[in-house]
């Protein structure tokens, strides 16, 4: 994965770029082309995966000369450029960017060096990347082209493509790229306007020299446009982190996430997972207080209509936007650079915004480690703002909500504070949600702890931090904060081979172990009750006891508080 995305150690940005990119924070990715004409079918068989690698031979298989055909299919006559920007604008996106060209090697718009694009090869015979272009100027909506510049599946010399031409003479790479690939992105940055950033994609061992091209190229002719860090070599003006991926820190430098509302990037027709507002706006909310910028992609169907569910999704989570504009909008990481138990922060000034995904239901929403003095704290309801009482207890701030919750998908307390926030990110033990201590934020002792990805599905990436390879006397541990003393339920998180036996255990010596079976697939599976005799600083331990040491997999550990008269 790391080889077919390249470097992307990049510098700051430059401020004359990227605006919308990084004041806006959310944008709309669109995955269209021949593939999602076929939508994840070949003579008849449904192959399970990303829609827009099924020519790969890891999908179908699809021969290029075969593939080429099913240009003369591609008629998307329902297409309506103005109603991709509406969309857009109204989910509350900045900026949309779209394939012009995947790895398949077909064209979306007129081009002038490859017969192999939707004017000349398809009976639609118009520029869908034009229609586009002209939609957002008119709607003041930023707009930018994806453009595989490696791999190219159906042109000669191109990555993954036939290593001869028409007449059957060998062709390299750099044939590709200089009849192909360059004067390719030449036209796209010369002849659609102002761009808000190409996005390059999957370098590979792509040699260095062909991507300083690219890149002067898009900095001569669209000086306001970002280059997006997979252009690889670190020549990109921001770092793309791995498809799909919310980090679980704070990230530093610019960066982005892109993200999927369903499974499949480009349209597969089996595919009805969708994310639901919440989803998206908790994965925007998310990504955002980590420091980043949220894209999400969508598929439209070969038609050129966009699934109705898409839409949905879409327009209700912009509907909140538009009602919190400030948690999404210029807004900052998380002084506590993580999540918290019932939610997550963004901030603004002096002002942090507390977006609540799980409602406490006693009412009572606490926060560890704030150390500013607070003006104000509001939340706001369908009769206006109303404030809410605060206490300190303990180096906690304990927050008093309304007996119901005033928003379906995420409420918003706005704290206001005198100062810039002053925070002590710690890991505190909520007492009354459920707190989850990931194995990122654990130091490993006779043990390792490093990140692993993974598909699923083809194309589906999973990634999680994981500890493994315990050894005899091997620990992951956590620093926390406990307010309330009392009895937690505790779980594990974890994948292996057999039964295994772990043990968890305090700093005041208090300790439990338990026997539990294992799988290769990550799942909770609980282990006792654990006591914390006093509030205050804590470190808690896990160690695995008995079992398959090579195959276990520690994730992550969960308390839940146990409600007692």
């Amino acid at each position: 994965m790391n080889e077919m995305w390249g470097s992307q150690k990049v510098k700051s940005n430059n401020s004359l770029r990227g605006k919308n990119f990084i004041d806006g924070n959310y944008a709309m990715f669109i995955h269209w082309g021949l593939y999602s004409q076929l939508a994840n079918k070949w003579k008849g068989k449904t192959y399970y995966g990303i829609g827009e690698w099924l020519m790969h031979k890891d999908l179908a298989g699809v021969p290029a000369d075969e593939y080429m055909e099913v240009a003369k299919d591609f008629n998307p006559t329902k297409f309506d450029a103005d109603a991709f920007v509406s969309l857009a604008k109204n989910a509350g996106m900045k900026y949309i960017i779209i394939t012009s060209k995947h790895h398949d090697g077909f064209a979306m718009f007129d081009t002038k060096v490859s017969d192999f694009n939707v004017v000349k090869a398809t009976p639609y015979g118009k520029d869908l990347m034009k229609q586009l272009a002209e939609a957002c100027k008119k709607q003041e909506m930023g707009f930018g082209f994806y453009y595989s510049h490696n791999q190219d599946w159906t042109e000669p010399g191109g990555n993954g493509g036939p290593k001869t031409n028409a007449k059957g003479e060998a062709v390299t790479f750099d044939d590709y790229f200089k009849n192909k690939c360059l004067p390719q992105v030449i036209e796209l940055t010369k002849n659609y306007g102002d761009i808000e950033l190409i996005w390059f994609d999957t370098p590979g061992n792509m040699p260095k020299k062909y991507v300083e091209e690219l890149v002067q190229v898009v900095r001569k002719y669209q000086p306001k446009a970002l280059v997006s860090g997979r252009a690889g070599h670190g020549l990109g003006d921001y770092t793309t982190l791995g498809d799909m991926e919310i980090p679980n820190k704070n990230h530093e430098g610019l960066w982005e996430t892109v993200d999927v509302i369903n499974d499949s990037w480009g349209y597969a027709w089996y595919d009805q997972n969708w994310k639901t507002p919440k989803d998206i706006l908790e994965r925007l909310i998310s990504t955002v207080a980590r420091g980043g910028t949220y894209m999400v992609n969508i598929g439209p169907k070969g038609d050129g209509t966009i699934p109705i569910q898409s839409t949905k999704a879409l327009l209700n989570a912009g509907k909140w936007i538009k009602k919190y504009p400030n948690v999404v909008y210029g807004a900052e990481a998380s002084p506590w650079k993580h999540k918290l138990p019932w939610g997550d922060v963004t901030k603004k000034g002096n002002s942090l915004y507390l977006s609540i995904y799980k409602w406490p239901i006693d009412g009572e929403l606490y926060l560890p480690g704030l150390q500013s003095n607070i003006e104000s704290c509001t939340i706001q309801t369908k009769k206006g703002n109303i404030a809410l009482k605060v206490q300190k207890i303990n180096g906690w701030t304990k927050i008093n909500l309304p007996s119901n919750r005033p928003e379906k998908l995420v409420s918003v307390v706005t704290l206001k504070l005198n100062e810039p926030p002053k925070v002590i990110s710690t890991l505190g033990i909520d007492p009354v949600i459920e707190t989850e201590l990931l194995a990122e934020f654990a130091t490993a002792s006779d043990a390792k702890k490093d990140h692993k990805y993974w598909m699923e599905k083809f194309g589906e990436w999973k990634a999680t931090a994981h500890i493994h390879s315990f050894k005899e006397y091997g620990k992951a541990y956590w620093k926390v904060d406990v307010l309330k003393p009392g009895y937690y339920q505790v779980e594990l998180d974890y994948a292996g081979e057999g039964r295994l036996v772990w043990s968890v255990e305090t700093d005041d010596n208090e300790q439990m172990q338990n026997q539990q079976n294992s799988s290769q697939i990550y799942a909770y599976h609980s282990i006792g009750w654990l006591k914390f005799k006093k509030s205050g600083k804590h470190k808690i331990a896990v160690s695995l006891v008995e079992g398959n040491a090579e195959k276990a997999s520690l994730r992550a550990i969960k308390l839940i508080p146990v409600v007692l008269d």
